[in-house]
């Protein structure tokens, strides 16, 4: 059925000569995808977040008749992007419902088959026809019944980060002004010799010529739109101690906690929390400039897409595990020396060990490796980056 729905959108490419008419043809899929994401982040207390999220991560790959050059490549991306996820489904649910394990490999078939069609054939990307006739304008009008519309374009933003309710307005403006094609390039003004710094050594000394833009200089579609504003969130939810959108704020403290009791911390700016006694778990999800300090976790703390973290473990923590974070600093306490730190897609991690009162001497996680087969198999260490 899936291949059905491609043969479609490769039908209508074949056949048209406008983008624009395949960017209409994709729209009503890309707003599935949205409300695909948005249910996704409306549930995040679902003991199938997991599942949820898994499908949010790759669906996009959907797009993919849109991707120019290599759009395997792409629909790899976003499968390994699921498998992030679905790893976590087949761990939870490991000896307790072999059901889950089932619906894993059947939903990630899915994308190693369609990585299979478009190698064999479109390795390289759907080739728009400059002889063939014009699509009937019927192909781009929605069916009053039938199966589903075909696939969307790529996603603009790929980071999984919260999205506004207008994305895919903002994306659909995008998408025009670049298939638009050579076309593109006719709201520019014209520089005359008189205005190059390079022809004019007058201009060199002043910095150039400046000019104030007016509404006329502006491309149509192009403001940006506002983000939708969350309101903070502090609240414990079931077992979930829920901290979301919060910004700069640094008194941000969770003091009535139990082992049974995991912390959610996601899409938090600038801020600083406290995390008192012991509790299971701790997930730090798409947040720049966090400091978290914490006493006890159980299980694991786990950094996910986040940027710029602190984190100061003042008891015992058997696993830190950093994903896709770029810079990272971990102060760890005596008794957690022992603890295991798991890193991958990261950079700019750094490990603290206490050397004294108040004092700690700071060890880089490696971000690069060497790997060579020694005759039996691969071995694989870190590399000392000179200079």
């Amino acid at each position: 059925l899936r291949h059905t729905y491609a043969c479609e959108v490769i039908l209508v490419i074949c056949v048209t000569s406008h983008q624009t008419e395949l960017a209409d043809l994709l729209r009503p899929i890309s707003e599935h995808i949205e409300e695909i994401q948005n249910f996704r982040e409306k549930n995040r207390s679902s003991h199938l977040f997991n599942h949820l999220s898994a499908v949010s991560e790759s669906i996009p790959a959907l797009g993919w008749v849109a991707v120019s050059q290599k759009p395997g490549p792409y629909v790899k991306e976003l499968n390994d992007a699921a498998m992030f996820y679905t790893n976590r489904v087949l761990k939870d649910y490991k000896d307790i419902d072999p059901c889950h394990a089932e619906w894993v490999h059947s939903y990630l078939s899915i994308w190693t088959e369609l990585q299979a069609f478009i190698k064999q054939h479109h390795t390289t990307g759907l080739v728009w026809s400059k002889t063939g006739p014009i699509a009937p304008p019927s192909l781009f009008t929605a069916p009053s019944a039938g199966p589903c519309p075909p696939p969307p374009p790529p996603p603009v933003f790929p980071d999984e980060q919260t999205k506004g309710d207008n994305s895919v307005a903002q994306r659909s403006a995008l998408f025009a002004q670049l298939n638009q094609g050579e076309a593109v390039t006719k709201g520019l003004k014209h520089v005359s010799d008189e205005q190059k710094t390079h022809k004019n050594p007058a201009l060199r000394s002043q910095g150039g010529v400046h000019h104030t833009s007016t509404s006329k200089d502006k491309v149509p579609g192009s403001t940006p739109t506002p983000v939708k504003k969350h309101s903070p969130i502090l609240e414990l939810e079931g077992k979930k101690w829920r901290v979301e959108h919060q910004e700069q704020a640094h008194t941000l403290l969770i003091e009535e906690t139990e082992l049974r009791q995991v912390v959610y911390v996601f899409s938090c700016t600038n801020s600083t929390l406290q995390i008192k006694g012991k509790v299971n778990s701790i997930i730090v999800d798409n947040c720049k400039k966090l400091g978290l300090v914490f006493h006890n976790v159980v299980g694991i703390l786990e950094v996910i897409n986040s940027r710029d973290i602190q984190l100061q473990v003042l008891g015992k923590v058997p696993t830190i595990s950093i994903n896709k974070t770029e810079g990272c600093h971990v102060y760890l306490s005596k008794e957690s020396l022992d603890c295991e730190i798991v890193s991958a897609k990261s950079s700019e991690m750094n490990i603290l060990v206490p050397q004294g009162d108040d004092e700690y001497k700071e060890f880089p996680v490696p971000e690069q490796f060497k790997t060579v087969w020694d005759g039996s198999k691969l071995v694989t260490e870190p590399t000392e980056i000179a200079g």
